[in-house]
């Protein structure tokens, strides 16, 4: 990075600074991910310079030969990927994506049907902060308090009474797979649009280790980061009838110009998500988080639903008498990278929630497998055992480092 270097050394150190952090802490956000080095360069390439408003074949401004070959090398894959009949893949990032999704077919005041964000849903699921709550009459349905999980019957009664448009299937804290036929059954029986957010399983459903909606949904939405390893983006698949709506939402509905070099580093990451060492990796990613999932509750942690079904896992910390707030602090100083999060009913406040996050996408991807997971697990013990130890939580952290400089972060190998 010597022209970063030259130009802004204060940009470069803390590119550097952010580098070694990413190599050598143990990264179990959810959301986040590492993508290739390929994929890392057309991030940065000269496609930065391009504005190509419109669709292939179809811009407002010349020179695009390129550009659209580009794009429609994008949507190709995904639509092979996934099996879809219309892609677009020109959306910002996620919440945007939803946001047209409700553009293409509600009007203000119109109602949607998500799960409660509390309970694993996501923000513009129908949020009260989010527009898709203050511009929509945004429903909610909530897990079970018996099971934690979703109970379809109640999802059944409480749509029939609110009698949504767009019915929402899709999580950003939920461990469990989605039942894609249940949630398809509910919306014929209430007339609505079945819209299924997988931004947080696409990569598995991509890697045939969790069920597609594809063949459920009439419109999918899903962020290409995540599990998908590829760049800060998003894609919506629907139905071919749907196609034309979907896209003047997204241009010129929510959004101007596409990013071109995003578009290009979709393409590539949908290149390497058809590959059979994909597959094996989304596998992994499953049997980690399994593992992981029974080593704390062998530890005596309070797993959201039990267990997990993919890659995630929501825990309650309060048997454990600290807050997830608290815990995640502890850990960020032991190495160990994780968000604090609301658990459903929880009775303490967002901002200070009763439970943590975690998911093993991009320790999977580092090459980690059963076994780390265990010592990962005896890690997590550790610091939430004795969240103010000083010494202990030093120690944990140098332990950390040791086990992430036996496993090179991909397109990060240069620092090892």
């Amino acid at each position: 990075m010597d022209n970063i270097k030259n130009t802004d050394p204060e940009i470069h150190s803390l590119i550097q600074q952010e580098e070694l952090r990413q190599a050598t802490k143990i990264r179990l956000i959810a959301s986040e991910n590492y993508v290739s080095r390929a994929v890392l360069e057309a991030t940065g390439s000269v496609l930065t310079n391009k504005y190509s408003e419109g669709y292939a074949g179809k811009r407002y401004y010349e020179g695009q030969q390129i550009i659209d070959q580009i794009e429609q090398l994008a949507i190709d894959r995904a639509k092979d990927l996934f099996g879809a009949e219309h892609v677009n893949v020109q959306c910002y990032s996620g919440s945007p994506a939803n946001i047209a999704a409700y553009l293409a077919f509600l009007k203000p005041g119109d109602t949607i049907l998500g799960l409660a964000l509390p309970h694993g849903g996501h923000l513009t699921h129908g949020s009260p902060v989010s527009i898709s709550g203050k511009y929509f009459n945004a429903q909610s349905y909530e897990l079970d308090p018996g099971t934690g999980r979703l109970n379809y019957d109640t999802i059944r009664q409480r749509a029939r009474e609110v009698k949504p448009k767009i019915l929402i299937a899709g999580h950003s804290a939920y461990p469990r797979i989605l039942d894609f036929k249940k949630f398809r059954d509910i919306a014929d029986e209430t007339g609505a649009l079945l819209m299924v957010d997988m931004a947080h399983f696409a990569g598995l459903v991509a890697g045939q280790v969790h069920p597609s909606p594809i063949p459920y949904a009439d419109i999918v939405t899903t962020t290409t980061h995540k599990s998908l390893r590829g760049p800060r983006g998003a894609m919506i698949l629907c139905k071919k009838q749907h196609g034309a709506a979907i896209d003047k939402a997204v241009f010129p509905g929510v959004q101007g110009g596409p990013h071109d070099n995003t578009t290009a580093a979709v393409a590539i990451a949908l290149k390497e998500a058809s590959s059979d060492s994909f597959k094996d990796y989304t596998a992994q990613v499953v049997k980690n988080s399994a593992v992981l999932a029974e080593k704390l509750a062998a530890n005596g942690f309070s797993l959201i639903t039990g267990g997990t079904d993919n890659h995630l896992m929501l825990v309650d910390l309060t048997n454990k008498n600290i807050s997830g707030k608290q815990a995640a602090k502890a850990l960020d100083r032991a190495g160990i990278v994780l968000n604090y999060n609301a658990v459903p009913f929880d009775k303490r406040k967002p901002f200070d929630p009763s439970g943590i996050r975690l998911g093993t996408l991009a320790v999977t991807s580092r090459g980690f497998k059963e076994p780390e997971m265990i010592k990962i697990g005896e890690f997590i013990t550790r610091i939430v055992s004795a969240p103010t130890n000083d010494e202990m939580i030093a120690k944990t952290a140098q332990e950390v480092t040791a086990l992430c400089g036996s496993f090179p972060a991909p397109g990060l190998e240069h620092l090892v």
